[in-house]
């Protein structure tokens, strides 16, 4: 099994399933750290744009700069293809944190940036929940419709 030629998803053909479907909404981008997160969303039914899929997240602690993921192609994308809007949809750590803000920063001259929202599980107590995950829940917060 290979990589998508454009996405880096996991392929056997030179562009994946989702890269291929016209249905699909052109212009928004949606950045994953690997193939499971991707995987994911798409079990939501929710997300009808495209991904990109950036092979992990920086970690200097692990010796892992921009340089070693798809983050080069991520911003040759974004121009060639006119992308209006890239969703970050990256896990809630330092390495997840610092990957979103070096690419907002990289990124926001370009298009406009937002970042998934993080906050409790349905279902969860508000009593169980870390300070950090009750933080992020309010900062996430949407009005009431």
């Amino acid at each position: 099994m290979g990589q998508c030629q454009r996405c880096f998803h996991l392929s056997a053909e030179p562009l994946c399933e989702i890269c291929r479907n016209e249905e699909r909404r052109t212009g928004v981008l949606c950045v994953v750290a690997d193939s499971r997160d991707l995987l994911a969303l798409e079990r939501t039914r929710e997300f009808k744009g495209g991904y990109h899929v950036l092979g992990g997240l920086i970690s200097p602690m692990d010796g892992v700069g921009p340089e070693l993921l798809q983050v080069q192609p991520l911003v040759e994308r974004v121009d060639r293809d006119c992308i209006t809007e890239v969703i970050l949809a990256l896990t809630p750590s330092v390495e997840g944190d610092t990957t979103s803000l070096y690419l907002a920063r990289l990124l926001k001259p370009f298009t406009a940036v937002s970042r998934i929202a993080y906050g409790l599980p349905v279902g969860s107590e508000l009593e169980y929940a870390d300070e950090v995950t009750l933080a992020r829940a309010l900062e996430g917060r949407r009005p009431m419709t």
